[in-house]
């Protein structure tokens, strides 16, 4: 079971961010990533339509006889996790915007939290507000998904250009990335802001805590070297050439 690979699902190809830092620290296993294309974006749909969603891809996965269940987005997390630790008996690992470094890293200034729409209205949005969220501000970010999904990187340099205009930077201490996609505009965010301000997201904690699940239940692979599988419910002869484009940019982000 410890060879079986390990699923990795999000509602496009923000979680081949997360795949990617799951690839780097742990090289010798193999995933299976599932981009639900054809049903983006999650995070402007209903909580139950997003589980209706994921439930589907689940059963896909489980097909494949997956011993570890990754969901590589914040909105489905907030959506369905429990749900899904519920009802399965593998490992479900989920993700979380990464306000807690921020929180911990201090600075004094505001933390904007970008995200989708229901990701900012989720009960486990609240939660981590409750216990994190002095001085955090959160921003929602509809459109910007997926103007990462076409690659138009210059449709989102005038998108995010246009959201941190709103704001004086000095007064600014972090920038929490609670969206995959986001991850992948990372360098041109950090292009944008001054060197003081703090970008946090959630992808090597994710990661980190994959190898832990892994661990304990005597999960992790002693292969050397595993494999990677890319599928979507798009257009295959359109997005998988985007997810191998954009998976080769993941294993360079840190």
């Amino acid at each position: 079971m410890s060879g079986d690979p390990i699923g990795v699902f999000d509602s496009g190809v923000g979680g081949i961010s997360t795949l990617g830092a799951m690839v780097r620290l742990m090289p010798g296993e193999s995933f299976i990533y599932y981009g639900d294309t054809r049903h983006a974006p999650y995070g402007t749909k209903t909580t139950e339509e997003v589980i209706a969603c994921v439930r589907r891809v689940v059963n896909l996965l489980l097909e494949e006889r997956i011993k570890a269940l990754v969901i590589a987005c914040n909105t489905a997390t907030g959506a369905a996790a429990a749900v899904l630790r519920e009802e399965l008996s593998i490992p479900v690992i989920g993700m979380e915007p990464a306000l807690k470094p921020a929180w911990e890293a201090g600075g004094g200034g505001a933390i904007l939290v970008m995200a989708t729409p229901l990701t900012l209205r989720q009960e486990k949005f609240s939660r981590l507000m409750e216990r994190y969220g002095e001085n955090a501000v959160p921003l929602a970010c509809p459109g910007l998904m997926e103007l990462v999904e076409q690659e138009n990187d210059a449709g989102a340099e005038t998108y995010l250009r246009t959201l941190f205009s709103q704001w004086d930077l000095n007064r600014v201490s972090a920038v929490v990335l609670g969206c995959t996609h986001y991850v992948f505009l990372r360098p041109m965010i950090r292009r944008m802001l001054p060197g003081h301000i703090l970008i946090t997201d959630g992808n090597e904690g994710t990661a980190r805590q994959l190898r832990r699940v892994l661990e304990r239940n005597n999960l992790l692979s002693a292969a050397e070297q595993g494999g990677i599988r890319l599928l979507t419910s798009g257009d295959e002869d359109r997005i998988l050439p985007v997810m191998r484009r954009l998976l080769e940019k993941a294993y360079r982000l840190t």
